[in-house]
């Protein structure tokens, strides 16, 4: 039998370029995902449409091509282990979630096919394609004029990601959007458009067939280590001053001083065992950036332990939803006037 590949052993994987990693989604649990997904494609009847799929840094489809980009850390388990060590959020967990982002990529590829950005109707219920793309755009939760389907209020991010959200809604199998987004009267006319301008496009020839491929992974000429290195992890805007929210949080739980007979714990801990779920949720609901809320919860778990906060065993619950309000309040103000405190 041939050696084992060195590339995935512990002791280089971080520092290997990643055009020399192998990467590849055949043979991956990639591979009968995007076979099920090319089955929904087929069901929209527009057979001449069909987008190529590659490995890349995220998920993505270059401007004006139908090329669909996979983050490349979906390829192997130790490189997910990884992106949640690095980044504490994998877009693409499970079958799920990677079908989920397959339909919004799936949207852009419809939009850049058939150029509906140029369209006046489009253009009059999505905005123009020109408008400037911000990426830390102001989110309105639970807007009535967005679809939701990706977490952060994607849809509100710009016109492009509104009609590939849009798109992935209508296109998602058993979703009755009519139904739902019944009383979105603004959301709901996007989708009647998607609706609309999908039955026209059966028949007809995409004006773009283009698979421009954006940093494919045979092409990095960085390694695992150098990547994440680059991303902005936001330990810059940590906010000074939340001693007294969590000695607050604390106290009110019972200090280890009082008679109860319940056992202590250290706060940093369960801050710690939280940090995963906290970072997916709070993205979720708030549209604050994982690679934000990360360090935030780093932080507080560092200055729970300087601090020696502990809570009482039998009040766990109660401990997590207190964490939890604090992480989501905070990220909120970031959200909205761009600091965590006034």
């Amino acid at each position: 039998m041939p050696p084992p590949d060195p590339a995935f052993q512990e002791t280089n994987l971080r520092t290997t370029q990643i055009r020399d990693l192998g990467l590849k989604i055949e043979g991956t649990r990639l591979e009968p995902i995007i076979r099920e997904f090319q089955a929904e494609i087929d069901k929209l009847a527009v057979p001449s449409l069909k987008p190529r799929f590659y490995l890349s840094t995220e998920w993505g489809v270059a401007f004006g091509s139908i090329s669909i980009a996979i983050p490349f850390y979906l390829a192997k388990p130790e490189l997910e282990q990884i992106q949640a060590e690095q980044v504490g959020h994998i877009e693409g967990v499970s079958k799920a979630d990677i079908l989920r982002y397959l339909r919004h990529e799936m949207g852009h590829v419809v939009n850049y096919g058939f150029r509906l950005y140029e369209q006046q109707d489009w253009v009059k219920l999505f905005g123009s394609i020109t408008q400037p793309y911000i990426e830390d755009y102001n989110k309105q939760p639970f807007s009535r004029r967005f679809v939701r389907h990706l977490p952060g209020w994607y849809a509100q991010k710009h016109p492009d990601e509104d009609w590939a959200e849009t798109f992935a809604v209508w296109m998602t199998p058993g979703q009755d959007w009519r139904k739902t987004y019944e009383k979105w009267a603004t959301a709901l006319a996007k989708l009647h458009y998607t609706d609309r301008i999908m039955t026209e496009l059966r028949n007809r020839e995409p004006l773009v067939k283009i698979e421009e491929r954006d940093e494919d992974v045979g092409e990095i000429a960085y390694s695992i280590q150098d990547f994440y290195s680059r991303l902005r992890l936001g330990e810059d805007e940590l906010p000074p001053g939340l001693e007294g929210a969590l000695t607050a949080i604390f106290e009110d739980l019972g200090t280890a001083e009082d008679s109860s007979d319940a056992t202590r714990k250290p706060a940093s801990t369960l801050i710690r065992r939280m940090e995963r779920d906290l970072v997916a949720n709070v993205y979720r609901w708030t549209g604050h950036f994982p690679e934000r809320t990360r360090p935030l919860v780093r932080y507080l778990a560092e200055r729970a332990d300087a601090l020696k906060q502990v809570y009482p065993a039998n009040r766990e619950t109660d401990a997590t939803l207190a964490i939890t309000t604090l992480v989501t309040a905070l990220a909120m103000n970031h959200v909205h006037r761009g600091t965590y405190l006034p």
